[in-house]
Formats: C-alpha cells, sequence, structure tokens
C-alpha cells in the first residue's frame, strides 16, 4: 500500500560514532524523500565526523576512519540536507529516540536553527514493537519477505524501512490510518517537548521535567524558584535541542510577565 501523503515524507537513516546524542557525531546519512505524486529523490552522503570513530562502532556500520577522512563535515552539509527535508514530513526506525535528537544536534552544532514544530515524525519500529516486537531485519523479513542485505549503512536501512511501514499498512489494514499525522501519533514513544525525553508534558499540557530531584515537576516553577538552575542545566552534558526549549520556556515566561 502506497503511503497517503498531502506534502513530502523524509525517510532517513544516520551511522554515527556511537549512541550519545550530545557527544558523538555523524559518519553517514541517507534521505529517501516521498513525494505525494509519488516520485522519489534520494540522496546519501559520508561524513567526516572529526573525531575517531571506536573499533567497535567501525565493526558495527563498516565505517573507518580512513573512509571518512576526506569527506566533508557536516557543518559542510548542513544546509544541503536541511533544504532537502525543510517543509517536510520525516520517519526512520528508531528515529524519534536516536536518529532525529542527533540529526537536531548536528544542525545546531552547524549554526540550523532546527525545528520540529511544522514536521510530523512516523517512527516505524515503534509501530512495529507495538505491533511484534523485532529488529529491523527481522521486521524486513517478517513484513517483506525479504532478508535486508547492507544491515546497518544508512541507505539499506532507509528503504528497508521505507518498505516495512508501506507493508505495515498492507497487513494491519483498518488498525492502522494511511495518514501520517496518525502514523506520527500512534509511533510517538512519549508526550515529550524535546527529543531526548528530559523535558515532557504533563496532563494539563504544561512542560515538566521527567528526570531527578525535579522530576514531574513545573519547568516554569523550578526556574522561577530556583534561579540558578537554569545556568546548571546550560553547562551540563544535556542535547542542545534540549537547552534550546529550555531556554525558549524561560523567555516565554519572562515575555509573559513583561506584558
Amino acid at each position: 500500500m502506497e503511503l497517503k501523503l498531502t506534502k513530502p515524507i523524509c525517510f532517513f537513516d544516520l551511522e554515527a560514532t556511537g549512541m550519545n546524542v550530545a557527544k558523538d557525531r555523524i559518519v553517514e546519512i541517507s534521505i529517501l524523500k516521498i513525494y505525494p505524486n509519488g516520485n522519489k529523490e534520494s540522496r546519501t552522503w559520508l561524513v567526516n565526523p572529526e573525531m575517531t570513530i571506536p573499533k567497535e562502532v567501525v565493526a558495527v556500520h563498516n565505517i573507518t576512519n580512513e573512509k571518512v577522512a576526506n569527506e566533508p563535515t557536516f557543518k559542510e552539509l548542513a544546509g544541503t540536507i536541511y533544504e532537502m527535508i525543510r517543509g517536510c514530513d520525516i520517519a526512520g526506525y528508531n528515529s524519534n529516540r536516536y536518529d532525529i535528537p542527533l540529526l537536531a544536534e548536528e544542525m545546531l552544532r552547524a549554526g540550523v536553527d532546527f525545528d520540529m514544530k511544522n514536521m510530523l515524525a512516523v517512527d516505524v519500529q515503534t509501530i512495529f514493537h507495538k505491533m511484534e516486537q523485532r529488529t529491523l531485519s527481522a521486521a524486513y523479513r517478517f513484513y517483506c519477505g525479504k532478508e535486508l542485505d547492507g544491515a546497518h549503512r544508512a541507505e539499506a536501512d532507509t528503504e528497508a524501512t521505507y518498505e516495512v511501514l508501506k507493508s505495515q499498512l498492507d497487513r494491519y489494514g483498518e488498525d492502522l490510518q494511511n495518514d501520517v499525522k496518525w502514523l506520527s501519533e500512534f509511533s510517538a514513544r512519549k508526550n515529550c517537548a524535546d527529543f531526548a525525553g528530559f523535558i515532557s508534558y504533563n496532563k494539563k499540557g504544561q512542560e515538566v521535567f521527567s528526570f531527578g530531584k525535579h522530576k514531574n515537576k513545573c519547568v516554569e516553577d523550578i526556574l522561577e524558584q530556583e534561579p540558578g538552575y537554569f545556568g546548571w542545566f546550560q553547562n551540563a552534558d544535556f542535547p542542545l535541542y534540549t537547552k534550546k526549549v529550555l531556554t525558549a520556556i524561560k523567555l516565554r515566561k519572562l515575555n509573559t510577565k513583561l506584558k
């Protein structure tokens, strides 16, 4: 079943130096852009991460330090990548927990004001786990009846993710709506204000901290009661996008007071 689209959707996959969103860097990115008329556009870039790729990570995706040594940095590619995804919805496999947060970090480090406000995100892994509980290779075998050659390379994983989502729509019929907004809500990991899950929403729609001594406490209240907490947070090892969200909340509160 083909996706019903009202605007383009970009399936994407990242390979990186590790799993730490705040510290690790992208070494490969592949984007498969699907247009509402069914046309496709695909691009894949190797990226110089400007840091050493650990041996244990090379063993997973087989992208060596020598292979990326003469490739452009993410900062050099950021503008081109952003132009390809701007105005689109996005989809991936485990993307809500990893790929989107890491992409946001790289964009912000490169000086691109990346924001998800007008973008829907569909996480095919979450749909799969809610329905079957498997890995991407198993999902590809289960839904598409094929073996995934080239697993843990961005281009192969991106194509497989797209095919799996279409097969999920076929298999589950009325249980899954062929609508990107519905799929985005269904595959959402949790109701987070940021990507990494440090700030979430309570039942009243207020931002609350989801960790530490202030867990489940309203962010605005904490920033007012403990002015130094904002500075500590900004200097700590949190993702840049989470810091951006916290700053926006603080500025919103200040603007409200000035009115």
